[in-house]
């Protein structure tokens, strides 16, 4: 490992862990990536050497400086001393300074030396590059969880050709693995999960083991087996994946290209599946329990796994590159909407508020765009329901978590292979309203069954919640009213926003940014009606100023709308104890820097 302190334009400095052989630049996939205009894509290179560290000029603009001097082609062995000038950073390698002995030993490393030092590299110093690669990977992933204060980023790339050989070697045994099993006629479907397990691993080792002399030395047998052993009965790379908390997207997008969110930025995963289909193998895994299918006449499938997480498969033909599997995680420890305070994704004031809203049975609708947590707040929402109330839950994939003793959730079903059998999500709302609920919560509102939902907010059953896509509140009234219009009631639109503004009281609003971050960014009432259109008065708001230059930040701060809800003298004259201060503006006039990891801790 190369430790290398890197020292920003603003004079900050911080110091972080390379491999062995390391390029600096502004690319993505760079080892060391800064940012700045002045910095090529590749601009240069450290590399280690039995003489020492050496630095390589890669021919970018700007060239490289050593101790104010620009070097030619190469520079070393380097001193800890030495400070490196590339673009607006300075650079120091903090090793110790390689000896004489070892100088001598390799003269073709010398200052200014334009040879090149790979082929001088001897078997132990190639040894301990592919160890440092291994810790370096630890590194990053230790630095993408906590997020990176200074715009630094390690992007760690695998060993040139090893990736290639495990791949190679996982799917000559996967394959062998099948023909074993099949030759010996295991009756799999008879075994329970653990006896599969522990069969399939016996088999796994004895196929590693006949084939010991052929497998390279480098290739950990044991990685090797697990590897294969997820692929052929569990859910192959996604295994580690799912175990990871710090990832809260899976994107398989064909079965050697896969794609992770981690503190809302995306990367590229470097395991890949054998082959589409081993794809094709743990989709038909995660759907099969649930009594759902895939294939040819039905390409498409929305599922969940058993910790809820929300699962969509596309298969060919409608998926021309292979398989496709989307995984939104759902996150392992519960969030409170004291987390979202302090992840800054919503102020103490707006969830107060929203606290008093939710007992005070008022109806509510999350909207938002994709991704942007609106299931993970109504979620949050929900358990603000008192203890004791009768809770219906209706999803087309079960996702919410209610902590209620009194709880019944339902889950839309699809039709089978003759297109019978079917029962949509409208038709579970419309079942609910004869259950004698309390609290009617939809997990999203996408069609016909907002009508449905509507009147059973103006029949009694006051303190229902959904959520619905749209990008603000005015538009989430607009999407409301269309997706009443496809029920094909043919109602008048006059008729249809008299329904929505009786129903509706409270939208909040949902957003992620671009630097990864979500937060409520509005809470608005529904005030009535007036001149045929529906009165919106904006309570509170997120006010943002930009992007701080550091990291790419959301810039901006929480602020009430100094307008106080229609509902509150209601809610006065039953006793209630109100906090009216709550709606001021802020007058503290300084700004809230949000992190790039305040993404609501694991999404849904």
């Amino acid at each position: 490992m190369l430790t290398v302190e890197i020292q920003a334009p603003d004079g900050s400095a911080v110091q972080s862990q390379a491999p062995d052989e390391a390029v600096i630049g502004k690319g993505a996939r760079n080892e060391i990536r800064l940012d700045s205009w002045r910095i090529g894509r590749e601009h240069a290179r450290l590399f280690r050497t039995p003489a020492g560290v050496l630095i390589e000029d890669l021919g970018a603009f700007g060239g490289v400086s050593v101790n104010g001097r620009r070097i030619d082609a190469q520079y070393g062995p380097l001193q800890a001393s030495d400070s490196i000038e590339i673009g607006p950073y300075r650079l120091r390698v903090l090793e110790p300074a390689a000896t004489a002995e070892n100088a001598q030993a390799d003269p073709a490393v010398h200052p200014q030396s334009r040879s090149s030092a790979t082929g001088s590299r001897n078997a132990r110093a190639a040894h301990e590059i592919r160890q440092s690669r291994l810790a370096a990977e630890v590194a990053q992933n230790a630095a993408l969880a906590s997020g990176n204060p200074n715009g630094l980023a390690l992007i760690v790339t695998p060993e040139p050709g090893r990736r290639e050989l495990e791949f190679k070697w996982r799917k000559q045994i996967h394959a062998s693995l099948l023909e074993t099993m099949d030759l010996r006629r295991h009756d799999t479907h008879g075994m329970s999960d653990d006896l599969l397990r522990v069969e399939t691993e016996r088999l796994i080792r004895q196929i590693i083991a006949s084939n010991e002399s052929q497998i390279p030395p480098q290739l950990d047998r044991n990685m090797l087996c697990r590897q294969v052993l997820d692929e052929a009965i569990g859910l192959g790379p996604l295994e580690d994946l799912l175990a990871d908390d710090t990832v809260t997207e899976i994107m398989v997008n064909r079965y050697d290209e896969i794609y992770i969110e981690r503190a809302g930025r995306l990367l590229r995963h470097p395991m890949a599946f054998t082959g589409d289909r081993a794809v094709m193998g743990v989709i038909e895994r995660i759907v099969a329990p649930l009594g759902r299918r895939i294939d040819e006449s039905s390409p498409m499938v929305d599922a969940r796994l058993k910790d809820g997480s929300r699962v969509n498969a596309i298969i060919p033909p409608l998926a021309l590159k292979g398989a496709c599997l989307t995984i939104r995680k759902f996150s392992r420890r519960k969030l409170s909407v004291d987390d979202l305070v302090q992840f800054d994704a919503i102020s103490a004031q707006m969830a107060l508020f929203l606290e008093l809203c939710v007992t005070a049975r008022k109806n509510i609708i999350v909207s938002g765009g994709t991704g942007s947590g609106k299931t993970t707040l109504l979620n949050i929402l929900s358990n603000f329901i008192p203890a004791g109330e009768r809770v219906v839950t209706v999803e087309d994939a079960a996702e919410l978590k209610l902590h209620h003793e009194h709880l019944i959730s339902l889950e839309a079903r699809p039709a089978n292979v003759e297109g019978k059998g079917g029962v949509p999500i409208r038709d579970l709302v419309r079942n609910t309203l004869r259950m004698r609920p309390d609290r009617i919560v939809v997990g999203e509102c996408r069609g016909a069954e907002a009508l449905d939902m509507l009147q059973a907010m103006n029949t009694g059953h006051e303190g229902s919640l959904t959520t619905l896509h749209a990008n603000s509140a005015r538009d989430a009234l607009a999407r409301l009213e269309t997706m009443v219009l496809m029920a094909g009631m043919e109602l008048p639109l006059l008729a249809i926003r008299e329904q929505v503004a009786s129903a509706v009281h409270i939208i909040v609003q949902q957003t992620r940014f671009a630097c990864g971050s979500r937060k409520v960014t509005g809470i608005s009432e529904i005030t009535g009606m007036e001149s045929g259109k529906i009165q919106v008065q904006e309570l509170f708001r997120f006010v943002t100023r930009g992007f701080a230059a550091e990291g790419g930040r959301i810039d901006g701060h929480f602020t009430g709308c100094d307008m106080v809800p229609t509902f509150y003298e209601e809610l006065r004259g039953v006793g209630r104890d109100l906090d009216m201060s709550i709606f001021r503006p802020s007058d503290h006039g300084a700004t809230m820097v949000t992190d790039e990891a305040a993404t609501f801790g694991a999404r849904q």
